[in-house]
């Protein structure tokens, strides 16, 4: 039973990490930049360490990116990964008012 637990709590966390949205070894500027907190100092520091130093191997490699504390990895852990493809959700379109439909003629009067 624990052999399962273990299990599906390990399949959990593989799973999260693949859906997560963006890969930081492979974003770009403005794919990081749409992560809450990072801004372009912030996204411009991550491409040129990971330009220096090459790929982050986890997610916790983040913080020796000068700049990236404890706090800010720690909002930012569910929306990064270290594998997959980056995939920035599209901003809501706005959605165009519709035209009024145009008024219903008067019948003619009856005589």
């Amino acid at each position: 039973m624990k052999k399962l637990f273990a299990l599906i709590v390990g399949m959990f966390f593989i799973c999260a990490s693949a859906l997560a949205a963006i890969n930081i070894n492979t974003a770009n500027q403005q794919q990081l930049e749409s992560l809450n907190g990072i801004g372009p100092v912030k996204a411009k520091a991550i491409i040129d360490y990971r330009t220096k130093n090459g790929a982050f191997k986890t997610v916790d490699d983040l913080k020796k990116v000068s700049g990236i504390g404890d706090k800010t990895l720690e909002k930012l852990k569910k929306d990064i990964s270290v594998t997959g493809t980056s995939t920035v959700p599209a901003p809501a379109a706005a959605t165009p008012a519709k035209a009024a439909a145009p008024a219903a003629k008067a019948a003619p009067a009856k005589k």
